[in-house]
């Protein structure tokens, strides 16, 4: 038997052992989280805020989608009482593979771009659609679904739906919402409006890609009846994750927001407005978004217009697509003297060069296979000599035998 087929055989055993272990902790409530971005973030601040009073268990971020559930189900321990699961798919029909193992009894849907739209995946955004909503559609007919009204296609998914559901966001029309919203350096301050209750949320996560996740795990912990303190507490002990919106110390004297751990429309665009609402000069330094398939020039000239419209200071595009984002920033009025565009991490390192000045805010964007993280390397005199456009590597490049 070779190693493929030994790795085949092996993951059907630990499925078929979550399944029996789930059957055993019959206590366990069940909490699915889906969608094209968003989904580690809400998976950590919900598990948090349940933790106040629940004994819970959660996906590990660091999980291979297709393992995830089963490994993170043989984890639980007796005394569990949730399981949070993010529910990760890029083909067809995966979600009924993982449903087939495990259903939530609450399910959220924090929203929907073309990611994964390509031939080699979805490949179309209405199979993105179909996919995602089968969390959801899984519900018994007492769960819960949770929707982010501000993205549209899971607003479009959460209209439809006839159950008992949530609608969170910073729109007026949300069930639950953000108002007053403030990004400092030690995190992000907002007051939360549900109906009649008024709770002011302090947490050390950074920019909007935060608010959703905490409006997200207040939603789920009114549910299971835990008190607003309660909740505050918890999501004032959160931190960034490295690569997902951090703040880091910058190179050349910079303040580094790292958020190139992922990239699709929908989160660039959240990272771009969360950017553009703090005090200092902004650099924005986005490589390619991947896997968009026939959306990839839409998607890309998008960018290009939010960052012309947020007021974004300087612009440097690292990859062949970002010659959409740059092209469309000057379109839409950007001074061309502040768009720079790079093949390769090494030309966008200096660029960087001349123009980062001290206390600048350098924000990093890009796809995980982009591997922007080079650029600080560089920044920081250390020798790279990988110049590859894409790379497979999904651990980080510190680690990387090819690095130098």
């Amino acid at each position: 038997m070779n190693s493929s087929s030994l790795k085949t055989a092996l993951h059907k055993l630990r499925r078929i052992a979550a399944k029996n272990w789930l059957e055993v902790n019959s206590q366990l409530r069940i909490v699915g989280v889906t969608g094209s971005y968003g989904k580690t973030t809400a998976v950590r601040a919900i598990a948090s805020v349940l933790s106040s009073e629940y004994s819970v268990n959660k996906t590990d971020i660091n999980l291979d989608t297709v393992y995830n559930l089963p490994i993170t189900i043989l984890k639980t321990k007796i005394w569990n009482n949730v399981l949070v699961l993010e529910y990760g798919v890029d083909h067809l029909d995966e979600m009924d593979f993982h449903l087939s193992l495990v259903k939530p009894e609450i399910a959220v849907l924090t929203g929907i771009t073309p990611v994964h739209a390509d031939k080699e995946h979805f490949g179309s955004l209405e199979n993105v659609i179909t996919e995602k909503k089968k969390l959801i559609e899984a519900l018994p007919e007492d769960g819960l679904a949770l929707f982010n009204f501000d993205d549209e296609k899971a607003r479009e998914v959460g209209k439809k739906f006839k159950g008992r559901k949530i609608f969170y966001g910073i729109s007026g029309q949300a069930d639950i919402r953000a108002e007053k919203t403030e990004f400092l350096p030690e995190g992000t301050k907002f007051t939360l409006k549900d109906g009649k209750e008024i709770v002011e949320i302090k947490t050390g996560l950074l920019g909007y890609p935060a608010v959703y996740a905490c409006l997200c795990a207040y939603s789920i912990g009114r549910e299971f009846k835990l008190s607003p303190q309660k909740i505050t507490e918890k999501l004032s002990e959160l931190k960034p994750l490295s690569g997902r919106f951090s703040l880091e110390k910058g190179p050349l004297g910079s303040v580094f927001i790292n958020d190139a751990k992922r990239a699709n429309p929908a989160s660039v665009v959240a990272g771009l407005k969360s950017i553009s609402e703090f005090s200092g000069r902004k650099i924005a330094v986005l490589g390619e978004m991947g896997e968009l398939g026939k959306y990839e020039e839409e998607m890309h000239r998008l960018i290009g217009k939010e960052v012309a419209r947020l007021k974004i200071d300087t612009l440097v595009g690292v990859g062949p697509l970002t010659k959409f984002i740059t092209e469309e920033a000057k379109k839409e009025g950007m001074k061309k003297e502040n768009i720079y565009w790079a093949k390769e991490v090494k030309e966008a390192a200096e660029i960087l060069k001349k123009v980062i000045k001290k206390d600048d805010i350098l924000y990093l964007k890009a796809s995980l296979l982009r591997h922007l993280e080079r650029i600080i390397y560089i920044l920081e005199g250390k020798k790279v000599s990988c110049e590859k456009t894409v790379c497979h590597n999904y651990h980080p490049c510190s680690s990387c035998p090819w690095l130098s």
